[in-house]
């Protein structure tokens, strides 16, 4: 098996294509071919089981119909003998004892009664085997005049069996012919579609060898899906360096922002270590904390997923702003105990169209980096103000601010304002990167002004 399967895999796509798609259409093919020949056999055989029930009923109604019967009588009615001669049927009346006391069309051989008077006193038919050949036989008690027996009709089955034979044999040819021909289609229409799959692979080739400055020619002109392939390929080759670049970008994302939820992990976990295995409450917080925090992991590489799709925003997204500060709350409680955050909220609250986790993100890098980039003990103001058309939200912080030639640079990837920030907090220089493209994406205005004494402030437009 295995190395039948090997000699498959080997074979040029070519051959694989013609053969497979013959194989494809001829399993179709049978499959249909099945399912007719089934049904029609089921169609049929039902058909020959009433004809004999007929033929049954025919002459029950005849038989019941006379005190007694003579032969010229039964000659009379030649659309009944027609029809059991006809269809080779062969019919048998027996008195009790088993006596054969009349037979008309002397066809098949007769057939042992084995039924209890019960089952007589019905008709009763079955399909059974009578000298090699299948037949129906069917059984019922009959009343002439003052005569009660039993009649006995043979229904055999041999052309009934040779039309299915006949189709079964017209399937299996046409099957064999619908192979042959889709091959030889295959094969053509194969030569004809995997040249320029050919040419291809040559340019393939060709750039491994020499690189990407090598030019990109192909002779395959035609406006179909192929000729879309191989502008595309163009394309992709063009663009196959800024991809490394932005695959290399996604992971440094994605290590970034998957290490705060971490960390609070982390702590939970050695709470637990230290005294919270002997205290229910603790336990169950923080195994519920930890919880929280492997769910926000999923949801966080969802949206990085998202960023690195590029992919449109949800617009029927809805965030509950109080929610998500509380729960940045509680997670800053455990990372940065020593931080102080207040928040205050004005208005009637209502939901801003940006999802929970993105509008976290947002928040959790900038209040973050005014814990981090700090002097003194880290004190967090967040105002909200619930307009009617839009929601302000400002995050202020007492940190050690940013120069004004550094303003217009701090959303650029990696960008630091100076040397002492780079090992501040365990930064990596890309949350405030992350923070502009989910802005971005949600329609969230930014606007940021520093001072070296007082702090940094952010505020951030959301719409509803």
């Amino acid at each position: 098996m295995n190395k039948l399967k090997v000699l498959i895999v080997n074979q040029s796509l070519k051959k694989k294509w013609t053969l497979s798609t013959a194989i494809v259409i001829f399993i179709s093919y049978a499959a249909i071919c099945m399912l007719t020949y089934f049904a029609l056999y089921s169609w049929l055989i039902q058909n020959e089981e009433n004809n004999a029930i007929r033929s049954m009923d025919d002459l029950t109604s005849f038989f019941h119909s006379k005190y007694f019967i003579s032969i010229e009588e039964f000659q009379g009615n030649t659309g009944l003998l027609k029809a059991i001669v006809n269809q080779d049927q062969t019919v048998r009346i027996f008195n009790y004892d088993g006596y054969e006391v009349l037979r008309i069309n002397d066809v098949s051989p007769a057939a042992p009664i084995e039924l209890s008077p019960e089952q007589l006193a019905n008709a009763v038919i079955l399909k059974d085997e009578l000298d090699g050949e299948d037949v129906f036989i069917a059984h019922r008690i009959i009343q002439i005049g003052g005569f009660t027996g039993v009649m006995q009709l043979i229904h055999p089955l041999s052309t009934f069996q040779s039309m299915m034979q006949y189709v079964l044999t017209a399937m299996l040819i046409a099957g064999v012919g619908a192979m042959l021909l889709a091959g030889s289609i295959s094969y053509y229409l194969a030569n004809l579609l995997i040249k320029p799959l050919q040419d291809l692979r040559d340019s393939m080739i060709s750039v491994r060898d020499k690189g990407f400055e090598e030019k990109i020619n192909f002779s395959y002109q035609a406006d179909d899906e192929i000729g879309d392939l191989l502008k595309i390929y163009r394309v992709m080759m063009e663009e196959l360096q800024s991809s490394f670049l932005k695959q290399q970008q996604f992971v440094s994302d994605a290590s970034h922002e998957l290490r705060t939820p971490i960390q609070a992990i982390e702590g939970h976990l050695s709470l637990i270590k230290r005294w919270g295995k002997n205290d229910p409450q603790v336990l169950e917080e923080s195994i519920n904390t930890s919880l929280e925090e492997v769910s926000r992991i999923k949801k966080m590489i969802e949206e990085l997923l998202d960023l690195a799709r590029s992919e449109k925003r949800d617009e029927y997204a809805s965030a509950n702003i109080d929610k998500v500060l509380q729960s940045l709350i509680e997670e800053f409680k455990i990372i940065y105990s020593e931080a102080s955050i207040d928040v205050d909220l004005v208005g009637n609250p209502i939901n801003a169209n940006i999802t929970e986790n993105a509008l976290a993100q947002i928040v959790r890098n900038i209040v973050e980096n005014g814990i981090r980039y700090n002097h003194k003990t880290p004190k967090i103001k967040i105002n909200v103000q619930y307009l009617s058309e839009k929601i302000i939200m400002t995050i202020a912080d007492n940190g050690i601010g940013i120069g004004k030639e550094h303003l217009p640079h701090i959303f650029d990837r990696f960008y630091r304002a100076d040397a002492s920030r780079e090992h501040k907090g365990g930064g990596t220089g890309l949350g405030l990167s992350i923070t502009k493209m989910l802005a971005e994406k949600y329609n969230v205005e930014i606007e940021v002004k520093s001072s070296e004494v007082d702090g940094t402030t952010f505020t951030l437009m959301l719409p509803l």
